[in-house]
């Protein structure tokens, strides 16, 4: 007597896979790891607290010098003294966050789960570089027009308001004290509305830029604290370094390093450093800076294992 036999049934937990993963899924992937951490939020928070407070302070400080002695308006930069926590402190804190975007994954060994569902490594490391970069320059968009509004608000009857809706012009009689060397104005100075744009859109790209430097140092040497120490010590630690050097060939030195750009895209008053190049050339060199080391980390990223 044959035995009747049934095929049985295949089980399946999960539908067939369908399409091909691209750029388009990884991009949706990163954007959700970026925004599933505190980390992120802390981060944007912490920029955007300490600039736009800091400017409000220095903003409301520069008004009460200059109520106390009007003498004190002479040559005053007010929108480098609203942009200055900016781009001093916030280029420092989205350094930070360049860093853990690339360095989490590889401290947690989540890295190797994502190459799993996504094995082409280009595509990740470019999903990752989209978008922190989209995310960093919204950010700092924003902050540096809130930082420049918030403290020329505070300054507002001082007489030394900067604008970005008319031209103003502001006593120039007297000495701005400063590095790198001391400013002699006189007559009058004449801020055009150009300017401060310039000014305020020159430090929201260049705190865009360190955070790409930093992404880089994050690919290329896997480990945040080493990456945020490699990222301090080259945008501050060494700039400070070579102010010891000799003025006879210390110049020709530092308009090559990447902080320099800082030097000039944020003035609107005074006269240009003749030492370095003008502010859109000179953040070439910072902009040259983040593509070669973005591009050292892709080459890692892709040969490494993970």
């Amino acid at each position: 007597m044959a035995n009747a036999t049934t095929a049985s049934p295949r089980l399946t937990a999960l539908p067939p896979a369908t399409g091909r993963a691209g750029l388009a899924g990884t991009l949706r992937s990163e954007f959700t790891k970026l925004r599933s951490v505190r980390s992120t939020y802390w981060t944007i928070a912490a920029v955007v607290v300490v600039s736009v407070g800091f400017a409000a302070i220095a903003g409301l400080a520069i008004a009460n010098n200059i109520h106390n002695n009007p003498v004190n308006k002479a040559g005053m930069d007010t929108t480098q003294a609203s942009l200055g926590a900016f781009f001093e402190l916030g280029q420092l804190i989205i350094a930070v966050l360049g860093v853990l975007v690339i360095t989490s994954e590889y401290s947690t060994g989540m890295i190797r789960t994502s190459l799993t569902a996504m094995p082409r490594r280009g595509t990740v490391y470019a999903a990752k570089l989209i978008v922190f970069t989209t995310v960093t320059l919204v950010v700092s968009l924003i902050t540096s027009f809130v930082s420049f509004f918030v403290g020329q608000a505070a300054m507002s009857g001082s007489g030394v308001t900067a604008s970005l809706f008319h031209s103003v012009t502001i006593p120039a009689n007297g000495v701005q004290n400063g590095p790198p060397n001391n400013v002699t104005f006189s007559g009058t100075i004449v801020i055009s509305p150009g300017t401060v744009l310039t000014a305020i859109l020159g430090t929201a790209l260049f705190v865009t830029v360190v955070g790409l430097i930093a992404f880089g140092l994050g690919s290329i040497i896997r480990h945040t604290a080493g990456a945020i120490t490699s990222a301090i010590g080259l945008m501050f630690v060494i700039p400070i370094i070579l102010q010891l050097l000799p003025d006879t060939w210390r110049w020709d030195i530092v308009r090559f390093f990447p902080d320099a750009a800082g030097r000039v895209l944020s003035v609107t008053v005074g006269q240009h450093n003749p030492h370095l190049w003008s502010a859109w050339p000179q953040f070439g060199v910072t902009l040259v800076s983040a593509a070669v080391l973005v591009g050292v980390g892709a080459y890692l990223f892709r040969t490494r294992d993970a």
